[in-house]
């Protein structure tokens, strides 16, 4: 059965205030992208024609290429930071994959990580990509090769200290232009699938037999090919997926009520460092979910723009409507800090640049091997 991590433990397959344990999945958890985001779509159509021009997001987070609707680049994000920022944020470097320099750009890579003081393991992500497409865990330098001729050549590789902290959480931070305070709209925990061990069954055994992973085989399965005759010993732990995205099969929980004003004080501080953020997903790794509370030790693994969801809506108690709901507020208020923003001089990106990036994207998820 799936281990629950201790600070989750409490919010994890435990009943309702009416005493009904939560179904595994949701009614429209993983309900195809076609049917789910359709009235989403509508949505932004409408806000569009009432803005005049369906870009307005754009212009929300102006220093980045659509406003990190799409396309964008991650380090170019957490390059904006300051130098408070950057103490919240894991370190990291970059490099370009050349062809048939593979090895070279290894090597440059650990060299690089090396002069940061980053010691392996790191995590190596795609510069473009979203949903975790792509994300490698790469436990030794021996490793890094091996990954890297995974990537097609012209992609920008990312390479990122490993953010240790237990409890992984996606803040989602709304500022008004000029403001110096914001509010925490969202707050998702992320829970990696970890089953446990009896000594005689297979991990596809295990996989098949559990009430939620059974559901989900198909996005478990190819990703322990190899593995999954194993069996693993009596209390061993069997972690499925090391990316946290829902859609690669990570577990989601709504921690909205830890939205506590200490948290928020000090996203304001780190956000106002962060050049012309104001509308986003701030993802996180922290030593504990009282720590978060309090605003306390905490990396920053990402930053996410406009295109980010408020993932909170993808813990199995969410109703359909109160998923619509705040997918509605999210994408109005992005609409309405963009406009903001245009009034202020800032460009949109227009739509067929937004078009032009999404395409560039999806382009480049194709050629990504699959993520760890």
């Amino acid at each position: 059965m799936l281990q629950n991590s201790p600070d989750l433990s409490s919010q994890t397959g435990t009943p309702d205030e009416d005493g009904k344990a939560p179904h595994p999945l949701s009614l429209f958890e993983f309900w195809p992208g076609s049917i789910f985001y359709t009235p989403i779509v509508l949505y932004w159509i409408a806000l569009g024609l009432r803005y005049g021009d369906f870009s307005v997001p754009s212009a929300a987070n102006p220093c980045i290429e659509t406003g990190g609707l799409c396309g964008e680049s991650k380090s170019g994000i957490l390059d904006l930071a300051g130098p408070v920022a950057n103490r919240w944020i894991a370190p990291y470097v970059t490099q370009m994959l050349r062809k048939g320099l593979r090895e070279e750009d290894a090597k440059a890579i650990t060299v690089a990580l090396s002069k940061k003081g980053i010691a392996f393991p790191v995590v190596v992500k795609p510069d473009i990509g979203c949903n975790g497409t792509g994300v490698k865990l790469v436990q030794r330098p021996s490793d890094l090769l091996p990954v890297l001729r995974q990537f097609p050549s012209g992609v920008r590789i990312l390479a990122q200290a490993l953010a240790t902290g237990p409890v992984e959480a996606g803040l989602f931070y709304i500022r008004e232009p000029g403001a110096t305070s914001g509010r925490i709209t969202s707050i998702t925990y992320k829970e990696s699938p970890v089953l446990e061990g009896d000594g005689v069954a297979t991990i596809r055994e295990l996989i098949m037999r559990d009430t939620r992973t059974s559901l989900l085989s198909d996005i478990y399965l190819p990703r322990l090919e190899g593995r999954l005759d194993d069996v693993p010993a009596c209390g061993e732990p069997v972690q499925l997926v090391f990316t946290g995205n829902h859609c690669k099969g990570s577990i989601f929980r709504n921690g909205c009520k830890d939205a506590t004003p200490a948290l928020t004080r000090r996203l304001d501080e780190i956000i106002g460092d962060i050049t012309e953020f104001h509308f986003g997903r701030i993802d996180v790794k922290a030593a504990s979910i009282d720590a978060l509370r309090r605003g306390e030790d905490f990396e920053i693994i990402e930053l996410n723009g406009v295109g980010s969801e408020a993932t909170h809506i993808w813990d199995s108690r969410t109703t359909l409507w109160e998923a619509y709901r705040a997918q509605f507020f999210h994408y109005r208020e992005a609409f309405r800090i963009g406009a903001m923003n245009r009034a202020r001089g800032r460009k949109t990106c227009g739509a067929y640049t937004m078009l032009r990036y999404w395409r560039k994207q999806r382009r480049l998820l194709a050629l990504y091997p699959l993520n760890d």
